[in-house]
C-alpha cells in the first residue's frame, strides 16, 4: 500500500470561504490516502487589521455577492455568521474597525489546534463552520458548540479547559502556523500547501486535486 500524502490547510474560522472548502477537504481524507493537517490561524481582521481601510470599496460589494453565490453554486447553506466571529464596528471612514478584545475568534482558534493535535483537525473544522456559517443563529448559546463538536468525535469541555489552561503554548502554535502561511506562499485563506506549491481558495481545489493525483494519489 502506497504512503499517505500530505496536505497542509491554513484556515480560519472567520472565513467563508474556509468554510466553503472545508466538505471537500473532509472527503478527500475520506475518500484517499491524504492526510490533511489543518493548520487554523487568525484571520486577517486580526493579523493585518489596517486591510479593511485600504481595500478597495467594491471589495465589500462584490464579496457579499460572490459569497452567496459560491455557496448557491457548491450547494451548501451559507448565511451571515450571527455573531460574527470577529468584532467589529464602524469606524470614522465607515469601514470595519476591529474591537482590542476577542472572545470569539481566540477561543475557536485554540480549540482548532487542539483539535488538530486530537487527529480530528479538518472534522472539528467541517462541523464548527457548518455551525457558523450554514444559518444557525445564535451558534455561541446553548448546546450548539458542544453538539457540533461530539460530532467531531471531541468532547467540547474536555477541550475549553485545555484551551485554558495551555493559552500561551496554543498561542504559539497559532503563531507557527501564521509564521508557515507566509512562508507556503500566499496571505490568504484558505491556502492549501503541497510540496513546495500554494493553492489559494476554495476555487483552487480541483487544481490541488489534480496536482495530488499527479503525485500519486490513490483510493482508500
Amino acid at each position: 500500500m502506497s504512503e499517505n500524502l500530505e496536505i497542509d490547510v491554513f484556515w480560519s474560522f472567520r472565513s467563508p470561504w474556509s468554510y466553503l472548502a472545508t466538505p471537500r477537504l473532509r472527503q478527500w481524507q475520506d475518500n484517499y490516502q491524504l492526510q490533511v493537517n489543518f493548520r487554523p490561524v487568525y484571520p486577517i481582521a486580526i493579523r493585518t487589521p489596517e486591510f479593511f481601510q485600504q481595500v478597495q470599496p467594491q471589495f465589500f460589494s462584490y464579496f457579499g455577492i460572490d459569497v452567496f453565490r459560491v455557496a448557491e453554486f457548491l450547494e451548501l447553506p451559507f448565511a451571515w455568521a450571527n455573531p460574527d466571529p470577529i468584532i467589529q464596528a464602524p469606524g470614522e471612514n465607515g469601514r470595519p474597525q476591529t474591537a482590542e478584545d476577542q472572545p470569539y475568534i481566540h477561543r475557536l482558534t485554540r480549540l482548532g489546534v487542539l483539535a488538530a493535535e486530537a487527529g480530528k483537525g479538518i472534522e472539528f473544522a467541517d462541523e464548527i463552520s457548518t455551525l457558523i456559517w450554514g444559518g444557525t443563529p445564535a451558534w455561541d448559546q446553548g448546546d450548539d458548540l458542544a453538539q457540533a463538536t461530539a460530532r467531531a468525535s471531541l468532547d467540547l469541555a474536555t477541550l475549553d479547559s485545555k484551551a485554558l489552561a495551555e493559552a500561551s503554548r496554543l498561542e504559539a502554535v497559532i503563531e507557527q502556523n501564521q509564521a508557515d502561511h507566509d512562508k507556503a506562499g500566499h496571505w490568504g485563506v484558505p491556502t492549501c500547501a503541497f510540496q513546495g506549491e500554494p493553492f489559494f481558495g476554495q476555487d483552487r481545489l480541483d487544481v490541488l486535486l489534480w496536482r495530488l493525483q499527479q503525485a500519486g494519489l490513490q483510493a482508500r
